[in-house]
């Protein structure tokens, strides 16, 4: 129950103070690369249900027949934008809210 708390206070803590970054890359993404700003996939969480785990969007889209393909080679769909946020961490500022919401934690194993 501790943890929980801790980990609520923080990213709660977090997403207010980084709300000027997380407006910023998205509007960056936004202009740069289009909509949608958000990448959102399941995962299977610590107890074995599932959950959607949102970062930025670093990726070009891929159109709808070839959703669902996966290769962890192809870093050409890599947008520049994307390329930064990555190096830097920046695309995983979304998760703040998977941990305010209890999905994650902010120590701990990921997902």
């Amino acid at each position: 129950m501790v943890k929980r708390l801790f980990d609520a206070i923080l990213s709660c803590l977090g997403l207010f103070l980084l709300s000027p970054v997380l407006l910023i890359v998205a509007g960056i993404i936004l202009i740069l690369d289009g909509y949608p700003v958000l990448f959102r996939q399941i995962r299977v969480g610590r107890t074995g249900d599932d959950f959607v785990l949102i970062k930025f969007r670093t990726m070009t889209t891929l159109p709808e027949g070839l959703e669902g393909s996966f290769d962890a080679g192809n870093n050409i769909r890599v947008t520049p934008v994307g390329a930064f946020l990555r190096k830097t961490k920046l695309d995983e500022l979304p998760q703040l809210w998977n941990v305010l919401k209890g999905d994650m934690s902010l120590v701990g194993p990921r997902p």
